[in-house]
């Protein structure tokens, strides 16, 4: 690009004339080589920024270690919650199991069945008897005992 000059033109007052404003500026273009210019490397600057990345690394981890820390307490947070439902449902079974269990022992259901499948009462000396509380801590020794089976026929 050449010289070029930019001239400032007034603008056309009311009554139609034309006025200059200040002087008419002109640029020369000037071509700088910079080429053979050779950059000095500034040690103090170096170490500033190496510190400065560092510090930055050491910021990131810091943050990153704190983001990871808060993210896992929430995911246990829904764990733990979900463990709780789970251990509720459990021990409404188990609570429904139990109730259960103590129907299907009832002794008089069990008499009204065995008297509908002819079945007799038994003898004395007959039951025996398996859910006997004993002491679970102390050994138990081993035994036999005789059973006789009696036919209802």
């Amino acid at each position: 690009m050449s010289a070029a000059a930019t001239i400032n033109r007034a603008v056309p007052s009311s009554r139609g004339k034309t006025c200059w404003l200040g002087t008419p500026e002109i640029y020369f273009r000037k071509s700088i080589d910079n080429s053979r210019l050779v950059k000095v490397e500034d040690p103090r600057r170096a170490r500033e920024m190496k510190q400065f990345g560092i510090a930055l690394c050491i910021l990131f981890a810091l943050v990153m270690g704190y983001a990871l820390q808060h993210f896992r307490a929430i995911e246990y947070g829904y764990q733990i919650e979900s463990l709780r439902s789970q251990r509720d449902g459990l021990l409404e079974m188990n609570r429904a199991l139990r109730l259960e269990e103590a129907s299907l022992r009832d002794p008089e259901r069990i008499d009204v069945m065995a008297r509908k499948l002819g079945l007799q009462s038994p003898q004395p000396g007959q039951v025996m008897h398996l859910d006997v509380n004993s002491d679970t801590s102390t050994p138990v020794m081993a035994s036999v005992t005789p059973i006789s089976v009696v036919s209802a026929r």
